[in-house]
């Protein structure tokens, strides 16, 4: 009897010893199966992330580029406001040689400052003879030789602007140069180390792991975070991935990259090891597994918590990049693409009777804070007029900064104020005026500061942004031709061009 309470007892065990062990394998099961789909879920969302992550970076970089060789373009067409620059040709024939010395001391002086004002490698003029005016380095000397006017005029690829880019003349990418024809005779030159790019190719701390390289037509590295490979082909592995694409993100399990086509046909290419870019998904694998053996339930909960807690930080971080591609980091106002996308996207949608006002203000006198008081004082007058800005305009309205020191608004024209619209317009650009008339710039007040403002209404003066930019790019030269520190609405200057029609 005793035998047999004694077996049904170890047959009471072992059903209990089933139940559990059947229960905890299911358990088990459920546990690896959401454990499971928990990291393969956050994988995907991580891998989102950080791909859009990558991209935005890119796109920064692309619009930090296009504006540094903008800067340079437009510097070398202060240039075109030298007549004897532009009309003046080296030649044997030149009867008149003091003229011509006395000539090209001007032309030089000239030039000289714009390369100092810029800390240009070269910054000069070659003639069709290969006489220079201006500087000239010793490196591009020595690697042009005695041909440096007809090098650089096959330098001359847009037809349209007489100009172009060009680097790796003789396998050297060190230089990066740019040349503009002045006249059939002569080419404007001017080169930067490459080295330079350091300071536009700017990562965050936290994608120190991306390497960031500026690719030309042809796929040499012109500039590479990788400072080694700069003047070499682009790695197989990464040109075998993005093949003819211009503009896109790939992502597989050995790299991350991103393409984005910039000026001159050039390419921006950011790319990272993925296993390094997604390490955070290691510490996700780790604690779901601590978790799954706990407990199924712990391990569900904590495993979406942990992903939240995973991508949350990614999501800040694309928030933050988005940010900076979109705000001019010196005023904290919006830069020139992105004020004319939200202004165009605000124009598009705007109700019918509704009206919306696109304001031009250009900053005159500025190049004298810059050039007696130096760029930095003159960046914290521009920050300035950014603060400016946002006091004399509502939330709603669309401020940005289109130009070194010029700014855009589109003034949203509140409804009780539709039918007496031009009384606020009028306002408002009074209201900057007398803003600036209370700021000096200097110790003692030495250099005033005003504004000359342009003014265009939506729909009277134009339908789209830029037939209202146009309009109000026009009433600002009328302010300007005015004497400047003053506005002037489009419609002034419609009535007369009438007038004087």
């Amino acid at each position: 009897m005793k035998k047999h309470r004694n077996e049904n007892s170890d047959k009471i065990k072992q059903i209990k010893l089933i139940m559990i062990f059947g229960h905890a394998l299911i358990i088990i099961i459920a546990a690896i199966f959401m454990a499971s789909f928990t990291i393969r879920k956050n994988d995907m969302v991580l891998k989102s992330k950080v791909s859009d992550l990558t991209y935005a970076l890119n796109v920064q970089m692309k619009l930090n580029i296009n504006t540094y060789l903008s800067k340079l373009e437009s510097v070398s067409t202060l240039v075109f406001g030298m007549d004897k620059a532009v009309s003046y040709y080296s030649s044997p024939e030149n009867s008149d040689q003091y003229e011509a010395l006395n000539t090209e001391k001007l032309i030089s002086d000239k030039l000289y400052d714009l390369c100092i004002m810029e800390n240009y490698v070269d910054f000069f003029i070659v003639y069709s003879d290969d006489h220079t005016v201006g500087k000239v380095s010793n490196g591009t000397t020595n690697l042009f030789g005695d041909d440096l006017y007809n090098d650089m005029a096959q330098t001359v690829t847009r037809n349209r602007s007489k100009d172009g880019w060009s680097t790796g003349y003789n396998d050297d990418f060190r230089r990066i140069y740019y040349v503009k024809r002045i006249n059939d005779n002569a080419l404007l030159v001017a080169s930067f180390y490459t080295s330079e790019l350091e300071t536009v190719f700017v990562r965050p701390d936290d994608m120190r792991d991306t390497t960031v390289r500026l690719v030309n037509e042809d796929h040499y590295i012109m500039y590479s975070s990788e400072n080694e490979e700069t003047g070499s082909k682009l790695p197989a592995e990464i040109l075998d991935r993005i093949g003819d694409s211009t503009a896109a993100s790939f992502i597989d399990d050995e790299y991350l990259i991103t393409v984005n086509t910039c000026a001159d046909s050039w390419y921006v290419i950011c790319s990272a090891p993925t296993q390094i870019i997604l390490a955070e998904r290691n510490i996700v694998i780790r604690y779901t597994i601590i978790i799954t053996a706990v407990t199924s339930v712990i391990a569900m909960i904590l495993g979406t918590l942990l992903s939240i807690h995973v991508t949350n930080p990614v999501n800040r971080i694309v928030t933050k990049l988005n940010t900076q591609a979109n705000i001019d980091r010196l005023t904290g106002i919006y830069n020139k693409l992105s004020f004319e996308e939200n202004a165009e996207y605000m124009l598009s949608n705007a109700a019918d009777g509704e009206r919306h006002a696109v304001i031009l203000l250009d900053v005159d006198n500025f190049k004298g804070v810059n050039d007696n008081l130096g760029h930095a004082y003159g960046d914290k007058v521009l920050a300035d007029i950014g603060n400016i800005l946002r006091l004399t305009f509502n939330s709603s309205d669309c401020l940005g900064r289109i130009g070194g020191d010029e700014f855009g608004i589109l003034l949203n024209i509140p409804a009780n104020r539709q039918k007496d619209f031009l009384t606020l317009i009028n306002e408002k650009c009074c209201a900057l005026c007398d803003a600036f008339h209370n700021n000096y710039t200097g110790s003692s007040g030495d250099y005033k500061i005003s504004a000359s403002i342009g003014a265009a209404v939506f729909p009277d003066d134009g339908n789209t942004f830029a037939e209202l930019y146009r309009c109000a790019d026009a009433a600002l030269y009328s302010s300007k031709h005015k004497g400047k520190d003053t506005f002037t609405i489009y419609s002034d200057v419609r009535e007369e061009a009438d007038d004087n029609a």
